[in-house]
């Protein structure tokens, strides 16, 4: 699969009385999303603060798509496509990151979304996306060893910021990370005890049926999340 060469996540907040209109967007925009031109592939996704996994992280005024493009043109369009116009309609605060693949392993959805495992190292600012699809029987065992790698996550220098997406609030576990710079990621990946740990245990255990790590260059981040540009 030719990797995409733009990639985006939308993220919108909504007022509490707007939330069941938030959840009648989430039905009825996923076909439409897929089908806008040049969406190779595109996700709706709620969202949480990734700190348990579990039901109690689930943040229902924060609503996400992601969507990896043919051509950086297509992704523009997408601004003036019904879903993004009816999700503009409700939210009372938007954020856009606009990302280029730079190394990508796993599946989503039976799919390599994002291309070919390894790019080059980017410079400057890097964004992260892990996604699982975790195992009914494992996962017990999953959700006793995330917390304390979450600690871990939001005490790392150089996060500009980071939470929970997800396809269901249970068994469709991934994050979405934004760093200063590629060595500030590897810090958190690769020395932090708690994430090391579980990567270690991750072949043994058995957690998921499926997962994917993403890593991408950020070309660009429009408008706030919690009032403020990350």
């Amino acid at each position: 699969m030719r990797p995409p060469e733009l990639v985006t996540l939308d993220v919108w907040t909504v007022a509490a009385h707007d939330v069941p209109r938030a959840v009648w967007r989430m039905a009825v925009d996923r076909r439409a999303t897929r089908r806008l031109p040049g969406a190779g592939f595109a996700k709706l996704l709620g969202t949480g603060d990734g700190r348990t996994f579990t039901v109690r992280d689930a943040d229902p005024l924060r609503w996400a798509a992601l969507v990896a493009w043919d051509s950086a043109g297509d992704a523009d369009r997408f601004d003036t496509s019904g879903p993004a116009r009816a999700w503009g309609r409700i939210a009372r605060e938007h954020v856009q990151f606009r990302l280029t693949p730079a190394g990508s392993r796993g599946r989503w959805s039976g799919r390599a979304p994002f291309g070919p495992p390894e790019h080059p190292p980017q410079d400057g600012p890097v964004a992260s996306i892990t996604r699982a699809r975790l195992r009914p029987a494992r996962a017990a065992s999953f959700w006793r060893a995330v917390p304390p790698v979450a600690q871990e996550l939001h005490a790392v220098p150089g996060l500009r910021c980071a939470f929970g997406i997800g396809e269901a609030p249970l068994g469709y576990q991934g994050t979405f990370s934004l760093w200063d710079s590629t060595d500030a990621l590897r810090e958190f990946a690769h020395r932090r005890a708690a994430h090391r740990d579980v990567m270690r245990r991750t072949p043994t255990e058995g957690w998921y049926a499926e997962e994917l790590f993403a890593r991408f260059g950020v070309v660009e981040v429009r408008g706030t999340l919690d009032g403020r540009t990350p």
